[in-house]
Protein backbone atom coordinates (compact mmCIF):
# COMPACT_ATOMS: atom_id res chain seq x y z
CA UNK A 1 0.00 0.00 0.00
CA UNK A 2 1.54 3.66 -0.74
CA UNK A 3 2.22 5.71 2.06
CA UNK A 4 -0.46 7.78 3.18
CA UNK A 5 -3.57 5.72 2.26
CA UNK A 6 -3.46 3.24 4.82
CA UNK A 7 -5.59 5.74 7.16
CA UNK A 8 -8.85 5.99 4.56
CA UNK A 9 -11.52 3.00 4.67
CA UNK A 10 -10.13 0.32 2.06
CA UNK A 11 -12.76 0.11 -0.25
CA UNK A 12 -11.49 3.55 -1.38
CA UNK A 13 -8.03 3.36 -0.70
CA UNK A 14 -7.28 -0.26 -2.18
CA UNK A 15 -8.70 1.21 -5.48
CA UNK A 16 -6.14 4.17 -5.35
CA UNK A 17 -3.46 1.89 -4.82
CA UNK A 18 -4.11 -0.11 -8.03
CA UNK A 19 -4.33 2.77 -9.84
CA UNK A 20 -0.79 4.41 -9.14
CA UNK A 21 0.42 0.88 -9.39
CA UNK A 22 -0.83 0.68 -13.01
CA UNK A 23 0.53 4.03 -13.30
CA UNK A 24 3.79 2.75 -13.07
CA UNK A 25 3.94 -0.89 -14.42
CA UNK A 26 1.50 -0.01 -17.63
CA UNK A 27 1.58 3.52 -18.42
CA UNK A 28 5.36 4.04 -17.84
CA UNK A 29 4.66 7.26 -15.48
CA UNK A 30 7.50 8.55 -13.78
CA UNK A 31 7.67 8.73 -10.09
CA UNK A 32 8.09 12.13 -9.58
CA UNK A 33 4.17 12.02 -11.61
CA UNK A 34 2.99 9.21 -9.66
CA UNK A 35 3.87 11.26 -6.09
CA UNK A 36 2.08 14.12 -7.81
CA UNK A 37 -0.94 12.00 -8.86
CA UNK A 38 -1.18 9.88 -5.15
CA UNK A 39 -0.80 13.47 -3.32
CA UNK A 40 -4.03 14.55 -4.67
CA UNK A 41 -6.00 11.23 -4.28
CA UNK A 42 -5.25 11.55 -0.94
CA UNK A 43 -6.67 14.68 -0.87
CA UNK A 44 -9.67 13.22 -2.35
CA UNK A 45 -9.61 10.90 0.14
CA UNK A 46 -9.68 13.37 2.80
CA UNK A 47 -12.57 15.38 1.06
CA UNK A 48 -15.08 12.33 0.41
CA UNK A 49 -13.99 10.86 4.29
CA UNK A 50 -15.02 14.25 5.27
CA UNK A 51 -18.54 13.67 3.62
CA UNK A 52 -18.67 10.15 4.78
CA UNK A 53 -18.88 9.53 1.38
CA UNK A 54 -17.14 5.53 1.86
CA UNK A 55 -17.96 3.78 -1.81
CA UNK A 56 -16.38 5.67 -5.05
CA UNK A 57 -20.10 4.65 -6.79
CA UNK A 58 -21.23 7.28 -4.43
CA UNK A 59 -19.58 10.32 -5.93
CA UNK A 60 -21.10 12.40 -7.76
CA UNK A 61 -20.29 14.89 -10.17
CA UNK A 62 -21.79 18.01 -7.78
CA UNK A 63 -19.44 16.37 -4.82
CA UNK A 64 -16.23 16.96 -7.35
CA UNK A 65 -17.28 20.25 -8.13
CA UNK A 66 -17.23 21.75 -4.71
CA UNK A 67 -14.18 19.52 -4.08
CA UNK A 68 -12.22 21.32 -6.84
CA UNK A 69 -14.19 24.65 -5.60
CA UNK A 70 -11.97 24.23 -2.54
CA UNK A 71 -8.89 24.81 -4.78
CA UNK A 72 -10.18 27.75 -6.56
CA UNK A 73 -11.51 29.55 -3.47
CA UNK A 74 -8.10 28.55 -1.61
CA UNK A 75 -6.35 30.74 -4.91
CA UNK A 76 -4.61 28.16 -6.35
CA UNK A 77 -3.55 28.51 -10.68
CA UNK A 78 -4.89 27.47 -12.75
CA UNK A 79 -2.22 25.30 -13.76
CA UNK A 80 -2.20 23.70 -10.36
CA UNK A 81 -6.09 23.24 -10.68
CA UNK A 82 -5.83 21.30 -13.82
CA UNK A 83 -2.58 19.23 -12.39
CA UNK A 84 -5.44 18.04 -9.67
CA UNK A 85 -7.82 17.40 -12.80
CA UNK A 86 -5.56 15.19 -14.80
CA UNK A 87 -4.90 12.91 -11.39
CA UNK A 88 -8.42 12.86 -10.90
CA UNK A 89 -10.01 12.35 -14.42
CA UNK A 90 -7.47 9.60 -15.02
CA UNK A 91 -8.64 8.19 -12.08
CA UNK A 92 -12.38 7.58 -12.92
CA UNK A 93 -11.55 6.48 -15.84
CA UNK A 94 -9.25 3.73 -14.67
CA UNK A 95 -12.65 2.65 -12.64
CA UNK A 96 -14.98 2.67 -15.54
CA UNK A 97 -12.80 0.77 -16.95
CA UNK A 98 -12.51 -1.75 -14.52
CA UNK A 99 -16.40 -1.77 -14.22
CA UNK A 100 -16.02 -0.85 -10.70
CA UNK A 101 -18.25 2.34 -11.22
CA UNK A 102 -21.18 2.58 -13.67
CA UNK A 103 -20.71 6.75 -14.62
CA UNK A 104 -17.56 8.50 -14.61
CA UNK A 105 -18.33 11.47 -12.11
CA UNK A 106 -15.52 13.40 -13.14
CA UNK A 107 -16.56 13.91 -16.71
CA UNK A 108 -18.19 16.95 -16.51
CA UNK A 109 -15.74 18.91 -14.69
CA UNK A 110 -14.01 21.67 -16.69
CA UNK A 111 -10.62 22.33 -16.45
CA UNK A 112 -9.89 26.42 -15.72
CA UNK A 113 -8.64 28.26 -18.41
CA UNK A 114 -5.25 29.02 -18.51
CA UNK A 115 -4.16 32.65 -18.94
CA UNK A 116 -2.83 33.87 -22.44
CA UNK A 117 0.46 35.34 -21.88
CA UNK A 118 1.57 37.08 -24.58
CA UNK A 119 5.21 37.50 -25.60
CA UNK A 120 6.80 40.82 -24.58
CA UNK A 121 7.35 42.76 -27.43
CA UNK A 122 10.27 45.22 -28.35
CA UNK A 123 9.76 48.76 -28.86
CA UNK A 124 10.42 50.76 -32.19
CA UNK A 125 13.44 51.74 -31.10
CA UNK A 126 14.55 47.98 -30.65
CA UNK A 127 13.27 47.29 -34.20
CA UNK A 128 14.95 49.81 -35.68
CA UNK A 129 18.11 48.57 -33.89
CA UNK A 130 17.36 45.42 -35.42
CA UNK A 131 16.59 46.18 -38.66
CA UNK A 132 20.00 48.93 -39.32
CA UNK A 133 22.16 47.43 -40.88
CA UNK A 134 23.72 47.53 -44.51
CA UNK A 135 24.22 43.99 -46.07
CA UNK A 136 26.96 42.59 -47.25
CA UNK A 137 26.51 39.76 -49.37
CA UNK A 138 23.32 37.48 -50.26
CA UNK A 139 23.07 35.76 -47.37
CA UNK A 140 22.35 38.80 -45.15
CA UNK A 141 20.03 40.62 -48.23
CA UNK A 142 17.92 37.42 -47.32
CA UNK A 143 17.67 38.29 -44.20
CA UNK A 144 17.06 42.16 -43.71
CA UNK A 145 14.09 41.17 -47.07
CA UNK A 146 12.81 38.41 -43.97
CA UNK A 147 13.26 40.58 -41.45
CA UNK A 148 11.79 43.66 -42.99
CA UNK A 149 8.83 41.62 -44.48
CA UNK A 150 7.77 39.67 -40.60
CA UNK A 151 7.72 43.01 -39.10
CA UNK A 152 6.24 45.13 -41.93
CA UNK A 153 2.91 42.98 -42.11
CA UNK A 154 2.82 40.92 -39.29
CA UNK A 155 3.51 37.37 -40.92
CA UNK A 156 3.41 33.87 -38.87
CA UNK A 157 6.40 32.13 -38.91
CA UNK A 158 5.04 29.29 -41.28
CA UNK A 159 3.42 31.71 -43.44
CA UNK A 160 7.00 33.70 -44.38
CA UNK A 161 8.75 30.41 -44.85
CA UNK A 162 6.23 29.01 -47.16
CA UNK A 163 5.82 32.44 -49.22
CA UNK A 164 6.18 31.68 -53.03
CA UNK A 165 7.38 34.71 -55.21
CA UNK A 166 4.18 34.80 -56.91
CA UNK A 167 2.82 35.87 -54.16
CA UNK A 168 4.63 38.92 -53.79
CA UNK A 169 3.24 42.00 -55.90
CA UNK A 170 6.24 44.38 -55.44
CA UNK A 171 4.47 47.27 -57.66
CA UNK A 172 1.36 47.32 -55.54
CA UNK A 173 3.79 46.52 -52.58
CA UNK A 174 1.64 43.77 -51.51
CA UNK A 175 1.63 39.66 -50.31
CA UNK A 176 -0.63 37.49 -50.75
CA UNK A 177 -0.38 35.01 -47.37
CA UNK A 178 -2.16 31.77 -46.58
CA UNK A 179 -2.77 31.46 -43.08
CA UNK A 180 -4.04 28.47 -40.91
CA UNK A 181 -6.64 26.41 -42.15
CA UNK A 182 -5.47 27.65 -45.81
CA UNK A 183 -7.39 30.89 -45.27
CA UNK A 184 -5.92 33.44 -47.32
CA UNK A 185 -5.45 37.20 -46.71
CA UNK A 186 -3.74 40.12 -48.61
CA UNK A 187 -1.38 42.47 -46.75
CA UNK A 188 0.46 45.53 -47.20
CA UNK A 189 4.24 45.63 -47.44
CA UNK A 190 5.68 48.42 -46.43
CA UNK A 191 7.94 50.40 -48.17
CA UNK A 192 11.31 49.50 -45.97
CA UNK A 193 10.28 45.70 -46.70
CA UNK A 194 9.69 46.70 -50.12
CA UNK A 195 12.89 48.07 -50.90
CA UNK A 196 14.63 44.73 -48.80
CA UNK A 197 13.02 42.32 -50.87
CA UNK A 198 13.42 44.35 -53.73
CA UNK A 199 16.94 44.26 -53.52
CA UNK A 200 17.20 40.25 -52.52
CA UNK A 201 15.12 39.59 -55.60
CA UNK A 202 18.15 40.94 -57.22
CA UNK A 203 20.30 38.16 -55.99
CA UNK A 204 17.65 35.25 -55.44
CA UNK A 205 19.31 33.59 -58.23
CA UNK A 206 22.50 32.77 -57.33
CA UNK A 207 20.78 30.68 -54.50
CA UNK A 208 18.27 29.20 -56.51
CA UNK A 209 20.15 26.90 -58.26
CA UNK A 210 16.86 24.69 -58.15
CA UNK A 211 14.90 26.51 -60.37
CA UNK A 212 12.12 26.84 -57.31
CA UNK A 213 9.58 29.22 -56.85
CA UNK A 214 10.08 29.84 -52.97
CA UNK A 215 10.48 33.63 -52.04
CA UNK A 216 13.33 32.59 -49.74
CA UNK A 217 15.73 30.30 -50.25
CA UNK A 218 18.84 29.00 -48.35
CA UNK A 219 22.90 28.96 -49.26
CA UNK A 220 21.91 25.20 -50.46
CA UNK A 221 19.54 26.70 -52.67
CA UNK A 222 16.23 24.60 -50.68
CA UNK A 223 13.43 26.79 -49.01
CA UNK A 224 14.46 28.31 -45.95
CA UNK A 225 13.05 26.60 -42.83
CA UNK A 226 11.42 27.59 -40.09
CA UNK A 227 14.19 26.67 -37.68
CA UNK A 228 16.37 28.54 -40.39
CA UNK A 229 14.60 31.66 -40.18
CA UNK A 230 14.79 31.08 -36.08
CA UNK A 231 17.94 30.68 -36.44
CA UNK A 232 18.80 34.18 -38.27
CA UNK A 233 16.89 35.62 -35.98
CA UNK A 234 18.90 35.24 -32.71
CA UNK A 235 22.00 35.56 -34.94
CA UNK A 236 20.90 39.33 -35.87
CA UNK A 237 19.73 40.21 -32.65
CA UNK A 238 23.35 38.96 -30.91
CA UNK A 239 24.66 40.63 -33.98
CA UNK A 240 22.73 43.75 -33.62
CA UNK A 241 23.49 44.09 -29.61
CA UNK A 242 19.77 44.20 -28.79
CA UNK A 243 19.28 43.34 -24.91
CA UNK A 244 16.46 41.10 -25.26
CA UNK A 245 16.00 38.04 -27.43
CA UNK A 246 13.85 38.05 -30.14
CA UNK A 247 12.00 35.25 -32.05
CA UNK A 248 9.89 35.27 -34.73
CA UNK A 249 6.54 35.46 -32.78
CA UNK A 250 7.81 38.49 -30.55
CA UNK A 251 7.91 40.09 -34.14
CA UNK A 252 4.63 39.22 -34.92
CA UNK A 253 3.42 40.68 -31.52
CA UNK A 254 5.44 43.86 -31.97
CA UNK A 255 3.96 44.43 -35.00
CA UNK A 256 0.15 44.34 -33.80
CA UNK A 257 1.14 46.22 -30.56
CA UNK A 258 2.86 49.16 -32.46
CA UNK A 259 -0.01 49.49 -35.12
CA UNK A 260 -2.85 48.82 -32.27
CA UNK A 261 -1.43 51.84 -30.26
CA UNK A 262 -1.02 53.91 -33.16
CA UNK A 263 -4.17 53.90 -34.70
CA UNK A 264 -6.61 52.34 -31.88
CA UNK A 265 -8.07 50.07 -34.97
CA UNK A 266 -8.95 46.84 -33.43
CA UNK A 267 -10.94 45.31 -36.02
CA UNK A 268 -7.88 46.65 -39.05
CA UNK A 269 -5.06 44.78 -36.32
CA UNK A 270 -7.59 41.72 -36.41
CA UNK A 271 -7.59 41.36 -40.45
CA UNK A 272 -4.08 42.18 -40.70
CA UNK A 273 -3.02 39.26 -38.03
CA UNK A 274 -5.64 37.11 -39.80
CA UNK A 275 -7.09 35.94 -36.71
CA UNK A 276 -8.83 32.51 -36.47
CA UNK A 277 -12.24 34.17 -36.10
CA UNK A 278 -12.24 35.59 -39.31
CA UNK A 279 -13.45 33.47 -42.52
CA UNK A 280 -12.23 33.41 -46.15
CA UNK A 281 -15.17 34.64 -47.56
CA UNK A 282 -15.76 37.07 -44.52
CA UNK A 283 -12.38 39.13 -44.87
CA UNK A 284 -13.42 42.26 -46.43
CA UNK A 285 -17.01 42.01 -45.15
CA UNK A 286 -16.51 44.55 -42.75
CA UNK A 287 -13.23 46.15 -43.52
CA UNK A 288 -11.88 46.45 -47.02
CA UNK A 289 -8.46 46.59 -48.35
CA UNK A 290 -8.03 49.90 -49.13
CA UNK A 291 -9.18 51.34 -45.59
CA UNK A 292 -6.46 48.46 -44.32
CA UNK A 293 -4.33 50.23 -46.58
CA UNK A 294 -4.91 53.49 -45.45
CA UNK A 295 -4.05 52.21 -41.05
CA UNK A 296 -1.46 50.42 -42.07
CA UNK A 297 0.46 53.88 -44.24
CA UNK A 298 -1.53 56.07 -41.02
CA UNK A 299 0.15 54.00 -37.70
CA UNK A 300 2.91 51.72 -38.83
CA UNK A 301 6.01 53.10 -38.05
CA UNK A 302 8.15 52.07 -40.80
CA UNK A 303 5.84 53.13 -43.10
CA UNK A 304 5.80 57.04 -41.92
CA UNK A 305 9.44 57.19 -42.12
CA UNK A 306 11.25 57.89 -45.49
CA UNK A 307 13.80 55.78 -46.88
CA UNK A 308 16.86 58.20 -46.91
CA UNK A 309 16.26 58.37 -43.14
Amino acid sequence: MHPGLAEFPESLSLDVHRYLQYLKSERGYSSLTIKNYQRTLIKLLGYLDERQVLLWTKVEPEELKRWVSRFITAGLKANSISLHLSAVKGFFKFLLHKQLIRFDPSELLSTPKQPRLLPKNIDVDEVRQLLNFCPDNTIEYRDKAMMELFYSSGLRLSELASLDTAQLRLVEREVIVTGKGNKQRLLPVGKYAANALEQWLKRRSEFNRHQIAALFISKLGNRISVRQIQQRIKYWTKRQGLASAVHPHKLRHSFATHMLESSGDLRAVQELLGHANLSTTQVYTHLDFQHLAEVYDRAHPRARQSLDK
